[in-house]
C-alpha cells in the first residue's frame, strides 16, 4: 500500500516547489501536480505523519498549506496518473509520453513511451525535463552513461536511443527498477543494465556522463562516489534543488576537482553541469 498526501495550497507556487524538497527528504517518492497543489506517494510502511506535521512550511505568512491522506493500492497507480498524464514536449527532438497516446505528429527522433507507474519521472516534473533538455544538448553517441536514481529510466533510455555505448541505471526502489526495465524494453532498450542499490552499486565502473536527479542532500552526500567515476573529460548533470543550493552544490563539486560548467533552470527547481577535465589530479 502507499500514501497519497493530498496538499491545498493558496497561491500554489512557490509553495509546490518547497513542499516537494521537503517531503523527497521525508522518503516520499512521486509527485503529481495539481491545480492546487500537488500529491506525494510514499510507501506506507515508510510513512510517518509525525515528521509530516512537523513540517515548518505549514504555517507561513506567503501561503495557506493543508493536507489530506488516503491509502492508495499499489495495482491503483495507473488509474491515478492516467488522469492526468498528458505527452510533455521537451525539445523538437524529443516527446514523452505514455502508451495510451498516439505518436506525437509530426514525428520527432526521440518518441519515448513511458508507463511511470510508482515511479519518478515522465518529463512533467521541471528537473526531469531539465535533465532531458540538458542531455539532448550532449553528444552521447559511443559514451558510457550512468543514470542515478533512475525512477522510470527515461534518462537512460533517452541516453540509448541517442547512441550510448552502455546505459546503467541504479535505484534504491525495487519497484523502480522494475518500471525502469518494463520502460526500457518498449522503447528497444533492451541493453541498458539496471542495478537495485545505493551509489556503492557502481562498483568500480566509469563514465563519460553521469546523470544524477535526486535531492541536494542525496548529492552532496554521493557527490564524491560520482566523481570518482566520472572519466576525464566527462560530464555530469546534476538536478533535483532550487537556486538557494547551488553554492554549496558547486563549492562541494570544486573541492572534488570538478569544474562548474553551466547552470539552468526551470521554475523553481535547478539543474548543474560540472566537467571533470582531461588529466584526474
Amino acid at each position: 500500500m502507499y500514501i497519497g498526501c493530498t496538499l491545498e495550497l493558496i497561491p500554489r507556487e512557490p509553495a509546490a516547489g518547497i513542499f516537494t524538497a521537503v517531503l523527497a527528504e521525508l522518503g516520499f517518492e512521486s509527485f503529481e501536480d495539481t491545480e492546487t497543489g500537488l500529491i506525494a506517494y510514499i510507501k506506507e510502511a515508510d510513512f510517518d505523519e509525525a515528521s509530516l506535521r512537523q513540517i515548518p512550511y505549514w504555517k507561513s505568512d506567503a501561503w495557506q498549506a493543508s493536507y489530506t491522506l488516503e491509502r492508495i493500492p499499489v495495482q491503483n497507480w495507473n488509474a491515478v496518473w492516467e488522469a492526468d498524464y498528458h505527452p510533455i514536449q521537451v525539445s523538437d527532438l524529443c516527446v514523452v509520453r505514455a502508451p495510451f497516446h498516439n505518436p506525437p505528429e509530426p514525428p520527432v527522433t526521440y518518441d519515448l513511451v513511458i508507463a511511470p507507474k510508482m515511479s519518478f519521472g515522465t518529463g512533467h516534473h521541471e528537473t526531469t525535463w531539465l535533465m532531458l533538455s540538458a542531455l539532448l544538448e550532449k553528444t552521447v553517441s559511443g559514451k558510457r552513461v550512468l543514470d542515478m536514481g533512475c525512477g522510470t529510466g527515461v534518462l537512460g533510455i533517452l541516453a540509448h536511443r541517442m547512441g550510448a555505448q552502455q546505459v546503467i541505471g541504479i535505484d534504491i526502489d525495487a519497484w523502480s527498477v522494475e518500471n525502469a526495465r518494463e520502460n526500457a524494453d518498449r522503447n528497444q532498450g533492451e541493453s541498458i543494465e539496471f542495478r537495485l542499490g545505493e551509489a556503492d552499486s557502481i562498483g568500480e565502473d566509469h563514465f563519460d556522463l553521469i546523470l544524477a536527479n535526486i535531492n541536494k542532500n542525496i548529492l552532496l552526500d554521493q557527490l564524491p562516489r560520482y566523481a570518482k567515476a566520472l572519466e576525464p573529460g566527462g560530464v555530469l548533470l546534476l538536478s533535483g534543488f532550487y537556486p538557494a543550493d547551488i553554492q554549496d552544490l558547486t563549492d562541494a563539486a570544486t573541492a572534488l576537482g570538478l569544474k562548474h560548467e553551466n547552470t539552468l533552470q526551470q521554475g523553481a527547481w535547478c539543474a548543474l553541469e560540472l566537467s571533470r577535465s582531461t588529466h584526474r589530479s
